[in-house]
Order: C-alpha cells, then structure tokens, then sequence
C-alpha cells in the first residue's frame, strides 16, 4: 500500500511538473513593443557574455526573447561569428536599423521606439 501511494505521488509530481512546462506564460508587458521592432527590420547584435547586453535584454524583461537578436560570439567566447564580421559589427551591443542608422552599446527603450516607430507602451 504505502508503495503504490508513493507510485501515485511521484506520478501526480511528473504530470505537475510537465502541465507546467507545457502551460505558456503570461506575455511579457512589452510583447507589442519587441515584436514591432523585429518586424520594423532592425537587428540586434550581442554575445553572451557581454553584460551590455544582458542589461539591453533585461529592459525587455520576458519579452526579451520576442527580439531580433543575432548571437555574435563564439561558443568558447573568444571569438566573433562570421555573419557578425560580415555585418560590421565590432562592439556590442550593436544596433542597426533599416535605414542605415547604427547604434552601439544600450540603447534607452524609447530611442530604439524612435529609430523603429514603434510605440512603447505605458
């Protein structure tokens, strides 16, 4: 008896557990805002380790992974990916935007709004 109790408690943990894993989130507070910078066409350029980087993410919040983000770095992190040194990229973070503009480091929210014409909710 005190088997299977412990049987159906782990099962009951497991189907916890991947309801949870399957059950999407509440959207972040600036979906909106990160999808209409991806469709405006810019780009965002960063590596993994970069803590610029990380602090651009972190503006965005869970709406950070909606961004048109280009991982620069290398796996080992001492080196750039081609399509990065193609793209001239030298710094990051890095910004570029349809119409030629470039920005380097972090970008204020309401700039990258500016430079896309998206609007920054409230």
């Amino acid at each position: 008896m005190k088997k299977l109790l412990w049987i159906v408690i782990v099962l009951l943990l497991i189907g916890g557990v991947v309801w949870l894993a399957k059950t999407p989130g509440k959207p972040g507070k600036l979906d909106s805002f990160a999808t209409c910078i991806k469709d405006s066409g810019a780009l965002f350029y960063g590596a993994f380790w970069c803590p610029h980087c990380q602090n651009q993410k972190a503006m965005f919040g869970k709406s950070a992974k909606l961004l048109p983000y280009i991982e620069c770095s290398t796996p080992d992190g001492n080196g750039q990916l081609q399509t990065c040194t193609d793209a001239g990229v030298s710094g990051y973070p890095t910004w570029k935007f349809p119409d030629g503009t470039v920005e380097t480091g972090e970008v204020a929210l309401a700039r990258l709004g500016e430079l896309t014409k998206c609007e920054l909710p409230q």
